[in-house]
């Protein structure tokens, strides 16, 4: 089997995309569903020869590789690979690369061959390396990941939300730098738990600028329940430390979160809540945000 994947390795170079490339793409994105072969792959520098197509001025199948490399880094060595491991100066590059793609291409797009980086970099941030990674803040990964938060694409809001929920992980050790992107994180957490409603004046002035004006208006509800559950998840990992406390109520959070619930219907996202209602009563002793939900 070995030699089939060279084979098909050799065929990614090719200069006709349609008649042998992408095909041979295409029968790689399949057989790296099984994880002996995507380990195999990973083995034989099948995530270096991805980079190096994909960022080919003449390359075709950016979409292909991308998927490629969202089945390759749900293997730990595949992720290992990806953020180059153990190769001190070059550690971190691929990961960079992606980013920067992932937020410069347009969602607009006909075809969006980055979109699958979201699901990428929700591979690589449940492993601690990965977090850290995204968390520099000498890099601001995470920063240029969340402000794709209102993507038009559901790929890409769901790779940024796992991306978000999986860095809160590192709350603990990391919650300084990631208050120090709160202009862009908090707005990325609590709009999709918002519900529906306009919120009044008086909610609204104890709120940053940025998170007041856009809940001053009718939104779009966030349909994905995965993604209002992912939120929630990230905001009650950054609450249970003491300053990520206090960073939540200086925006009026548990007043959108009261009012998030009073809309919500998805028993799981519903629980969700729940359980960063009970965490914030017996934190700071607080009124605990309603459980009944409005008429």
């Amino acid at each position: 089997m070995a030699t089939e994947l060279e084979e098909l390795v050799e065929f990614l170079y090719s200069p006709s995309p349609t008649e042998v490339s992408e095909p041979a793409a295409e029968a790689l994105v399949n057989l790296s569903q099984n994880s002996g072969l995507a380990a195999k792959m990973v083995e034989m520098g099948m995530i270096n020869a991805a980079i190096d197509i994909l960022y080919k001025p003449d390359s075709s199948i950016g979409r292909l590789l991308a998927m490629l490399l969202v089945n390759l880094t749900q293997l730990d060595v595949g992720v290992a690979s990806l953020l180059q491991t153990g190769e001190e100066k070059m550690q971190g590059l691929y990961v960079m690369k992606l980013v920067r793609s992932f937020c410069r291409s347009s969602d607009e797009a006909r075809e969006d061959p980055f979109e699958h980086v979201g699901s990428v970099l929700v591979n690589i941030s449940k492993q601690e390396a990965g977090r850290k990674l995204l968390l520099d803040p000498r890099r601001g990964l995470l920063k240029q990941i969340i402000r794709q938060f209102d993507s038009s694409s559901p790929l890409r809001r769901k790779g940024v939300s796992g991306t978000i929920r999986n860095c809160c992980f590192e709350a603990e050790s990391q919650l300084q730098n990631l208050l120090l992107i709160s202009e862009f994180l908090w707005p990325a957490l609590l709009l999709p738990v918002a519900g529906n409603k306009i919120y009044s004046e008086q909610d609204r002035s104890k709120m940053p600028l940025e998170l007041g004006s856009a809940l001053s208006i009718e939104r779009e509800p966030v349909d994905d329940p995965e993604i209002r559950v992912q939120a929630l998840e990230a905001i009650y990992l950054i609450s249970l430390q003491e300053a990520g406390l206090r960073a939540f109520w200086s925006v009026n959070g548990p007043r959108i979160i009261q009012v998030g619930y009073e809309d919500e219907e998805d028993p799981k996202v519903m629980g969700a809540y729940e359980q960063l209602g009970s965490m914030l009563i017996n934190s700071s002793g607080t009124e605990e945000p309603t459980t009944e939900t409005s008429n």
